[in-house]
């Protein structure tokens, strides 16, 4: 099974590009530059909290890359860490992509100025109201088998649990409603969540973002740093939330693609609905993402309210008709800059993804069989 692989992308700015050198150190490519991360983090080091400061780029981002800083500066000001990990951003990052980031800052600007929250309980995490009991337990726990105990894994990769509490997923889809309303009422232009759906709503463009970036950290982080470590999970440091509508007037479906994630949340809100089932395909890289799709990896899953699916970004998927009713979803991307910096320089993705793995079960095949060929032959044993 072959099918064309569309990426399922959004508006914002790509993240941070770059390399490493031969002494374990990431240089972020700039011209002349001598502001440098190491290539390993210091995963003893508690990093600094940046928000509420007027930055140009994600906390997170400043957070995560904190881990990363030279020893010597790890024990200075968090003043003295911010313009050091700043310059480095500012010198590789695109003046044309920095002009995209702040008109995107002034366009969630106007709609918070504006907008009138409907549910301000919805805009801080509140853990204990928001989520599953059994969920809350297994982040409290923080071991693999705490979380393993709530998750099923029906193909690998792809991993359901119970997450949302119906008060919470009501609350967000009477916000979202209210949001749309606002919408139509003030005739604002909104952008919708990615390139291939046409309804929904980005929650981060209408105050939504700091308690999505909680949930991302506290809540996601800890489960991706176990299961996609092999994908920057443990340094997830910005992300993209959102809710897609489907059903009568709304979208249907969605075509095969992959998201650009590295990690992706995916929890169905409701309401009643039919059909609409995700498909899963297997996690493919760049160079392997339109190849065809081994038994093993076929997976259908039927939404229900509440629960969550968590998946690589790169797991092609897609989304069967809702044949009735209306299916809203909370979408959230999680994103590792480190990660994608060190991806440009890797040709070997055999750790994530499935074609990679074949080629390599492959040529180590063959090269065994040669080796025992070879030796088979110095015996003056006939080769079989």
């Amino acid at each position: 099974m072959s099918l064309e692989v569309t990426r399922k992308e959004n508006q914002q700015p790509t993240p941070p590009t770059g390399g490493h050198n031969g002494n374990g150190m990431a240089v972020l490519q700039s011209m002349a530059t001598t502001h440098r991360l190491r290539l390993n983090p210091n995963t003893e080091h508690k990093p600094e909290t940046y928000e509420g400061l007027h930055l140009e780029f994600s906390p997170l981002l400043f957070s995560s890359l904190e881990r990363y800083l030279p020893p010597p500066m790890l024990s200075l000001s968090r003043d003295s860490k911010l313009h050091y990990m700043r310059d480095i951003i500012l010198r590789y990052s695109p003046e044309g992509e920095r002009t995209r980031v702040q008109k995107q800052r002034e366009y969630r600007q106007k709609i918070i100025s504006h907008y009138q929250p409907l549910h301000r309980e919805l805009y801080a995490m509140h853990a204990s109201n928001f989520f599953a009991p059994s969920f809350l337990k297994a982040i409290n726990e923080n071991k693999e088998e705490s979380f393993r105990s709530i998750m099923a894994e029906p193909t690998q990769g792809v991993f359901t649990f119970e997450m949302l509490q119906p008060h919470f997923c009501e609350l967000l889809l009477s916000e979202v409603e209210n949001f749309e309303k606002w919408v139509h009422e003030t005739k604002f232009r909104i952008m919708r969540p990615n390139t291939m759906n046409k309804f929904g709503a980005v929650l981060d463009d209408f105050g939504l973002e700091t308690m999505l970036g909680k949930l991302m950290e506290d809540f996601i982080r800890p489960i991706s740093k176990v299961f996609f470590s092999d994908v920057g999970g443990s340094t997830l440091d910005s992300h993209h939330g959102f809710v897609v509508e489907y059903g009568i007037n709304r979208d249907v479906e969605l075509g095969f693609h992959v998201d650009d994630s590295e990690v992706t949340l995916n929890v169905c809100l409701g309401k009643q609905f039919s059909g609409g089932d995700l498909f899963f395909r297997g996690v493919r890289c760049d160079k392997h993402v339109n190849t065809e799709t081994q038994s093993d990896e076929i997976l259908d899953y039927s939404h229900v309210p509440g629960r969550a699916v968590l998946h690589r970004g790169r797991h092609r998927h897609g989304a069967r008709a809702t044949t009735s009713g209306h299916r809203v979803n909370l979408l959230l991307w999680c994103r590792s800059s480190v990660f994608r910096e060190l991806r440009k320089y890797q040709k070997d993705f055999s750790s994530w993804c499935g074609e990679c793995q074949r080629e390599k079960k492959e040529r180590q095949r063959v090269s065994i069989a040669a080796t025992k060929q070879e030796l088979l032959k110095r015996e003056g044993k006939p080769a079989t």
